[in-house]
This record gives C-alpha cells, structure tokens and sequence, in this order.
C-alpha cells in the first residue's frame, strides 16, 4: 500500500529517531490531532491517531455504501489482515491464533467460558478494573474459584509471588491472569516467561494482558510462553475504541482443553455453505472462537496505527519513548516534583503518587495539560508527538498544581 504513511515514514530512514527527524517527517501524518492546543499527555489512555485513520474508515463506509452485500468481498480480507498484523506485533506463530474481540473483557470471558468445570484462578491485586471486576463477579456467581496475590505496599508486584502460589496452590491453579505491564504504575512485570514454565508445570494456564504493552515495548508471546493474551488497539496502537484481540496459542488450540462457547456463525466449518449438523462442527485453529457476523469497520479503524508501528518499529518507538520519558522526568524534577517510570522497569508513562491524583488531574486538564490518573497515581505518559518545549510548560503547570495540594 502506497500512501503519505508509507511515504512519510520511509523518508524518514533507519537510525534512531530525533525530535527533529520526527518533527519532519511523522508531524504531517498527525496534522489533524496535532490542531488541538492542549499539551497531551494521556497517551497511555487514548492514542492520538493518523490522519490516514479518517481515510481508512472512509474507505470501509464507501465499500458498503457503493458494493452493498458485495463489500464483503472486501471486508472479509480486511479482518485476515488485521489479524496478521496483530499476529506481527505480539510475535504469534500464526494468524488464526488471534481472535477479533471488541474488547479485552470479552477476551477474557471467552477463556473463561471455554474451560472445562469451575476454573481455579489465580491473579493480582493491580489487574485492571475490567479484569479485575470480571473474574469476581464470575466468583460471585460461582462460575470460577478465585484468589488473589498481594501487590507490595508501594504497589510494585513480585512475579515470585504467583510462582508460589502456582507452586504451592491447594487443589491446583487452572488459569493464572497477570499484566505484563501494571496499568496503576506502569511496573513491566518481570519473569512471564519463568511464570509460564512454572504453570505448565503445575498443570496451568497463563493468560497475560498485554494492553500496555503492545506496541511499547517488545513483546514475544512465543517466546514468553503464554497460552492467552488480551489486548487492544486503544492506546499505544493509535487504533481506537473497539478493535482488540484474544491470541491462543497453538498448543491451547491443539489441546483440546477449550470448549468455546463464546461464539456465532463464523465459528462454524465453512460458515457459508450453511449446513446446521449436530453436534455443531467448528473451523479449523483459532476460527472455532470467531463469533457473529464482525464488526468489520473496527479492522479499518485500528489498520493506520498497526502499519504505523509496524513501519517504525517498536525498537525505534520504545528507544525514542525513553527519551521523552527521560526528558520529562528531568524536567519536573527541575521544578521539584519526583516521579517515577523513565527507564527499562517501566512501560511508556510516568506515575507520581498523590492522595488525591484524580482531583489532580482534572485541575491539571483545565489548564491545558491532559493526564489520568489511577487510584493514588497520576499518569503522564508523552508520546512521540510530544515537544520537550511541551514539557517544560506541564512540568510547570503540575509544580504549581502540587503548591496548592
């Protein structure tokens, strides 16, 4: 495909990227984000997205709008695609292992639907609100048993902790579900890997959400191990709402263990012929867990921030986040404010701990400077739109917020 995307970014070359370089060559993709005349530094949150993303959804509109029924011919690869993209940035081995979800909850709740009897699981303390509020209401209705590993007083997590658990659990562990990256304090938890042997060990599955971490730091979930993984094209992806992914592995795949239920008529063995057997008989690999018809304009909507990232690469953009990070830190820590983040423990933002962070936040927003926070930690996370001039002035403007709190 041969547009300013790829223009612009194979003008800008290989090496290292520079605010300059940046500033040159990745700007004109953002022109219309980059209009807003806020400092934004809620990238951690939501993405700031292409241009090209507009072109992309205008595409997918005019496809039904002009081939009706027959956009499906269109449609249809588009979803195959955006599979194999998604399959590149977590290192899958294929792209059937990835299953479209509009959600990671919806993820998770397929794997939870799919195991056979009532599950024991085992997770954290710091799993995000949806994770988290999904597997104790499955407890509370006794669809799972359910324990949970302390977090540190600090909020840091010891991957050591579930490996005992794992280890030591009574009755066994059926399925453990852990961040790879913490979305309170951004802790990339070390180990996953070392976590996913001791599980298969034990007779164990591990399901890891990647949210925050696809797209910012290399991820290898061959590598690592993990027989699930969640995540989305929300934040880091530039992909909006609604375009996320569930990934099984081969072997899960293979093992037989699933029974998925979480499904539609694009899970069956080819769906268009409409055959109706019983028992029902499903597509082959990861289409078994293919639900109803798609929400196809979600493949088309998430494609510029994949080919993005994909076409800059992760190295490059993590290497260059550090720099920003690094830079922003230095400059609050100029104005007298500590945080922490800005190195290779830490995801792409920085958190700074704060009984009241969330009214911090909206203080902040209303006088230009966008952030989040969560819990008792503010997040600012800049990206690689984000000027070092930007940051004098938040650094600035949260130094004068804190004065007063």
């Amino acid at each position: 495909m041969t547009d300013a995307l790829s223009e612009s970014i194979g003008a800008l070359g290989p090496g290292a990227l520079t605010e300059a370089s940046v500033q040159r060559h990745i700007f004109p993709l953002f022109a219309g984000v980059l209009a807003n005349e806020f400092i934004y530094l809620a990238n951690h949150s939501l993405g700031r997205p292409l241009d090209q993303t507009a072109e992309d959804l205008r595409e997918a509109f005019t496809l039904w709008q002009k081939k009706l029924g027959d956009a499906w011919e269109a449609w249809l690869p588009a979803q195959e695609s955006h599979r194999a993209r998604i399959a590149t940035l977590i290192g899958a081995q294929r792209a059937d292992c990835i299953v479209p979800k509009t959600s990671a909850g919806q993820g998770l709740r397929t794997v939870l639907n799919a195991l056979p009897g009532k599950p024991k699981v085992l997770t954290t303390r710091g799993e995000f609100d949806s994770v988290d509020f999904i597997l104790k209401q499955y407890a509370a209705v006794g669809r799972i048993d359910l324990t949970f590993v302390e977090l540190e007083e600090d909020g840091r997590f010891d991957v050591e902790r579930l490996m005992d658990a794992v280890r030591g659990g009574q009755g066994g562990v059926d399925l453990v579900v852990v961040s790879q990256v913490m979305f309170m304090t951004g802790q990339i938890v070390p180990g996953l890997d070392e976590l996913a042997t001791v599980c298969h060990a034990a007779g164990a599955r591990l399901l890891v959400d990647a949210f925050h971490a696809v797209g910012v730091i290399p991820v290898d979930v061959t590598a690592m191990g993990a027989d699930c993984m969640i995540g989305g094209s929300y934040k880091y992806l530039r992909g909006g709402p609604g375009a996320c992914f569930l990934y099984l592995s081969p072997e899960m795949l293979a093992s037989g263990l699933m029974a998925p239920l979480d499904i539609g008529w694009f899970a069956k063995e080819n769906p268009f012929l409409f055959a109706r057997p019983e028992p029902p008989r499903f597509a082959a690999g990861g289409d078994a867990f293919l639900e109803s018809t798609p929400s196809v304009f979600s493949y088309y909507q998430a494609r510029a921030g994949q080919r993005f990232v994909l076409a800059v690469g992760v190295d490059r953009l993590r290497a260059y986040g550090l720099d920003r990070l690094r830079r922003l830190k230095q400059c609050l820590e100029d104005v007298g404010v500590a945080v922490e983040g800005a190195d290779e423990d830490h995801g792409a933002f920085l958190t700074l701990q704060h009984k009241d962070a969330m009214q911090l936040a909206q203080i902040l927003a209303e006088k230009g400077v966008h952030t989040d926070a969560r819990s008792r930690w503010l997040r600012l996370c800049p990206d690689c739109l984000t000027l070092e001039e930007e940051m004098h002035r938040a650094a600035e403007a949260v130094a004068s917020v804190l004065q007063k709190h």
